[in-house]
């Protein structure tokens, strides 16, 4: 018992500020992520949906604005519910903003078709809508399901899933837009390396993503890449505007629900699975979240965000060990938040966009693409190397059926604008005479996220020699295919004829029946064991005394196993 009046010899506990000096780095390294991924869904919804201007900057930001509010300031008081549990002064929270793929996805697959059909932009954005709040739905319902999933799904197959989207979907366009303008892109590129990846500090310490963006703007300016007019023109824009609901555009968008159907449930699926990895992302870095509160407020953001006009479901983003890397803690959160919602309710976008080269944007996205893709190989065991790559090559095949897709529609469309009477049709037959199999790209592609993660799996158990349960996640894969929510374009029964679905189940039966002869499963070493305690993600193959007692000093057994996530992921 303590007495009154004595002085407890309880420890005291670190107490998380709400601003560090590498919150600064982090808030410009988010707060710019987030800001490239409104300019470029505001450009969308205008000049590809031809959204009018007034619902565009009056209905569709505003709605997006406080879901960004809302979100990064839960998921700020998630990181300081964690520092305060665990005692520590160095969490960091998840970092959140719009969804990346999603954006595309909602425009060109649900919206675009319609205003081609009816030349309604409005009807677009109410199918929007409706497929928005479908996806919400299915992220609440993963919320409890998801945790179940991670805790049984192979570190590697999660991680290589995640380094797939970085890879692909996060990296590939912002490096393509570089070289375009290399002149501007790489010295900012430069700095964001040797501040982010190295021990190395500016001046004053100043914030290495601020002065890499003000050195990249700088640049374009002076060497003529911007255009002063179109600043004046953009500035008639700026207008304060409030969210407001708009149940009545919802409404109309789900009394057709059913061709939404096709994509918002994989897509559903996609977004919770995305979130599982992102979470094991952060865990591998050090902070482990719980992973239900986490995908309830994607999912109830996406369904309020469709409720207010937004037909963009936020959630948790890739980067977690960027940031933390950086020295962000909750404050960068927070700051991310509030600025980005103020920006949206004054209409702020359009001046952005052109007052802000683009070249000096988006080398921090392929920062992030180098960082994740990293981290699946320095965090998961070194044996499954292999289960990295088979999680990330779906990934890729999606990402380019898509170049191809949009490489023979632009084809198609040239030629018959310079010459209405010619009818150019390219088959697959035609492609594949040149080597390029869009077909078969197309089936490994199509659900990416959960073929990845099925694949990953499948190969990890393997590796291990766990048969057991590489049959059940061959038999998982089977059912997937079946129903469409990989390797198909569509969720249909029997979909693309179920040869895809036979396959895994065939490699169901090969793997029972290897499993029928007991094989003993593979002992982990001491970096693997050493990943587990640092990590807290359990290893589910046997170990042996020696590799205990080799994992209590893993410095001393491996001097890498020290420090297995690297100095660039903060682990």
């Amino acid at each position: 018992m303590i007495k009154i009046g004595t002085r407890s010899s309880r420890p005291s506990t670190p107490s998380l500020p709400y601003w560090t000096k590498g919150d600064t780095n982090a808030f410009f390294g988010l707060g710019v992520n987030v800001l490239v991924n409104v300019i470029v869904l505001t450009s969308l919804c205008l000049f590809v949906v031809n959204i009018p201007k007034a619902d565009v900057y009056g209905a569709i930001l505003p709605a997006l604005g406080i879901a960004m509010l809302i979100g990064n300031l839960f998921y700020a008081y998630l990181g300081r519910r964690l520092a305060a549990k665990e005692g520590r002064d160095d969490v960091t929270a998840m970092p959140y903003g719009p969804s990346v793929p999603h954006m595309f996805i909602v425009v060109f697959v649900i919206m675009l078709p319609i205003y081609l059909k009816t030349k309604n932009p409005v009807a677009a954005w109410q199918a929007g809508l409706a497929w928005a709040f479908i996806i919400g739905i299915i992220v609440v319902i993963g919320a409890f399901v998801g945790p179940t999933i991670r805790k049984y799904a192979p570190r590697a197959a999660m991680l290589g899933t995640l380094a797939g989207i970085s890879i692909a979907f996060i990296s590939m366009r912002p490096a393509a837009q570089m070289w375009d303008a290399a002149w501007i892109a790489l010295p900012v590129f430069g700095l964001l390396l040797i501040g982010l990846l190295t021990d190395l500090k500016l001046p004053w310490n100043l914030p290495i993503g601020a002065v890499a963006l003000a050195v990249g703007t700088a640049i374009g300016w002076i060497g003529g890449f911007m255009d002063t007019p179109a600043v004046s023109e953009a500035a008639k824009d700026i207008a304060l505007s409030l969210p407001t609901f708009h149940f009545d555009r919802l409404i109309d968008g789900l009394r057709d629900i059913s061709p939404l159907l096709a994509t918002a449930i994989p897509l559903g699926v996609y977004n919770f699975t995305e979130g599982m990895t992102n979470v094991e992302s952060a865990a591998s870095a050090g902070d482990s979240f719980n992973l239900r509160p986490i995908l309830l407020a994607d999912g109830f953001g996406a369904i309020i965000g469709s409720a207010l006009g937004s037909p963009f479901p936020p959630a948790v983003y890739i980067g977690h060990p960027g940031w933390k890397s950086a020295g962000g803690r909750t404050g960068y959160s927070l700051a991310t938040g509030v600025v980005i919602a103020l920006l949206c309710f004054c209409g702020m976008f359009g001046l952005l966009n052109a007052v802000l080269p683009l070249p000096a944007i988006v080398p921090i996205l392929l920062y992030i693409g180098l960082l994740i893709g990293a981290q699946a190989f320095q965090v998961s065991p070194k044996a499954h190397g292999a289960a990295v790559i088979a999680a990330i090559i779906p990934n890729i095949a999606s990402w380019a059926a898509g170049q191809i897709d949009n490489t023979v529609t632009t084809a198609v469309g040239v030629a018959s604008k310079m010459n209405p009477a010619v009818n150019l049709h390219i088959t697959d037959a035609d492609l594949e005479g040149n080597s390029v199999l869009l077909h078969g790209l197309h089936l490994l592609g199509d659900g990416a996220v959960l073929a990845g993660l099925v694949l990953g799996s499948i190969v990890a158990f393997i590796i291990d020699k766990r048969f057991v349960s590489a049959t059940i996640a061959s038999a998982a894969g089977a059912a997937l295919a079946f129903i469409g929510l990989i390797h198909a374009e569509k969720v249909e029964w029997d979909a693309g004829g179920g040869q895809v679905a036979l396959g895994y189940l065939f490699l169901a039966v090969v793997c029972g029946i290897w499993a029928l002869t007991r094989p003993e499963p593979r002992i982990p070493d001491a970096e693997e064991i050493a990943l587990e305690r640092e990590h807290g993600i359990p290893v589910q193959t046997p170990r042996t005394p020696e590799h205990e007692d080799a994992a209590a000093d893993p410095a001393a057994a491996d001097p890498a196993a020290a420090n297995p996530a690297g100095a660039a992921t903060g682990g």
